[in-house]
C-alpha cells in the first residue's frame, strides 16, 4: 500500500491571497475576512478613543478631537465605510445562499463541480454592483462636504 503524499504549505498566510486556481469567489472569502477584521479593529479603536478620552474631561476630548480631524483619519473613514459596505452585503449573500434561497435546483456532483458562484453569478455581481454605488455614494457625499 502506497502513503498518500500531501504537497506542503509553503505559502502560509499569503495562501490568502494566492488564487491560483480561484475564481470570484476565492476572492471574496479573503475580502471577507480582511474587511472583518478591519471593521473589528476600527470598533476597539473607537470604542478606546470615544471612553478613554470622554472620561478624561473637555480639554483632552477636544484635543483629541482636533487630532483626528486630518486627511489621514478621514481616509481611514472612507475605508470603514467601504469595508462596512462591502461586508454587509458579502454578509448578506452568504446569508441567502446558506438558508438556501437562490441555489437553484440540486445537481448530482458529477464532475466537474460546478461552484456556487457559477449558478448563481447574477446575485453576486448585482450585490457587488450595489456594494460598489453605496461606496461612491459615500465618497461623493464627503467630498461634497457630508450630510447635515
Amino acid at each position: 500500500m502506497q502513503m498518500k503524499r500531501f504537497r506542503e504549505n509553503n505559502l502560509g498566510i499569503f495562501g490568502w491571497l494566492w488564487a491560483g486556481n480561484y475564481r470570484l469567489e476565492r476572492y471574496l472569502y479573503t475580502l471577507h475576512r480582511i474587511t472583518g477584521l478591519g471593521l473589528i479593529l476600527f470598533g476597539i479603536f473607537h470604542l478606546t478613543v470615544t471612553t478613554v478620552f470622554r472620561i478624561q474631561g473637555k480639554n483632552v476630548w477636544d484635543s483629541a478631537m482636533s487630532f483626528l480631524d486630518n486627511p489621514i483619519f478621514k481616509i481611514g473613514e472612507f475605508l470603514v465605510l467601504i469595508a462596512f459596505s462591502f461586508h454587509a452585503l458579502n454578509g448578506l449573500r452568504l446569508i441567502i445562499h446558506e438558508i438556501g434561497f437562490a441555489l437553484g435546483k440540486p445537481v448530482p456532483p458529477i464532475y466537474p463541480y460546478t461552484d456556487a458562484i457559477r449558478r448563481n453569478r447574477a446575485l453576486t455581481l448585482i450585490l457587488m454592483v450595489i456594494a460598489m454605488l453605496m461606496i461612491v455614494a459615500f465618497i461623493t457625499n464627503s467630498v461634497l462636504g457630508g450630510w447635515k
